[in-house]
């Protein structure tokens, strides 16, 4: 029997954009993965977040990004612990879920690869999943003892604090954000100038 490869996407996800479905896609695409799962946390561990909505918020726009994508799914398990979450922590809920039965693949960008010597229990970590670093095209992943797989995605400029930005001043968001999560948005008032 073969087993199911996941990739895991952590992150804020304020709000979830074009750019993570692209990366989602993309790791599904070139490392032959099976499902990604979308891990919104409940507050970042290592960054203050200007006009961060409520992680329930930012969970209702994720399932609502990803509802047409059967290999796509979504996990509440950081947003559930509440307070901060460390990867440490997410990773060994889902090797305890599977029990073996799926290889763990955790999707980072290459910015973050380049950081990832001081994450908490990165050997740990490292034992569990295989890294996939996503990189836009022309940028090369810096080596590291830690064994990844390096992946190109088609380069966007799309980030959840320009779009933020973007709220605030009335402009539109359309085709940067999925139609149902644009929706969302509007109809919460989320990210709007008070």
């Amino acid at each position: 029997m073969k087993t199911t490869r996941i990739g895991l996407l952590g992150g804020t996800f304020n709000p979830v954009h074009i750019g993570h479905m692209v990366i989602a896609q993309t790791a599904l695409d070139k490392a032959g993965l099976d499902r990604v799962i979308f891990v919104p946390c409940h507050e970042p561990p290592h960054k203050k977040i200007p006009h961060l909505a409520s992680a329930r918020d930012r969970l209702a726009m994720i399932r609502l990004a990803v509802a047409e994508n059967p290999r796509f799914d979504v996990s509440d398990v950081e947003v559930r612990r509440a307070g901060r979450s460390y990867t440490i922590d997410t990773v060994r809920h889902f090797r305890d879920l599977y029990k073996g039965k799926a290889k763990l693949h955790f999707i980072i960008g290459g910015d973050s690869f380049a950081a990832l010597s001081a994450w908490h229990c990165i050997d740990e970590i490292a034992r569990i999943v295989t890294f996939i670093v996503v990189n836009r095209p022309g940028y090369e992943t810096k080596r590291s003892k830690i064994k990844a797989v390096s992946i190109v995605m088609p380069g966007l400029d799309i980030s959840s604090s320009k779009l933020r930005q973007r709220v605030a001043e009335g402009k539109s968001i359309r085709y940067l954000v999925p139609d149902p999560v644009v929706r969302y948005i509007e109809r919460k008032n989320i990210y709007a100038k008070k």
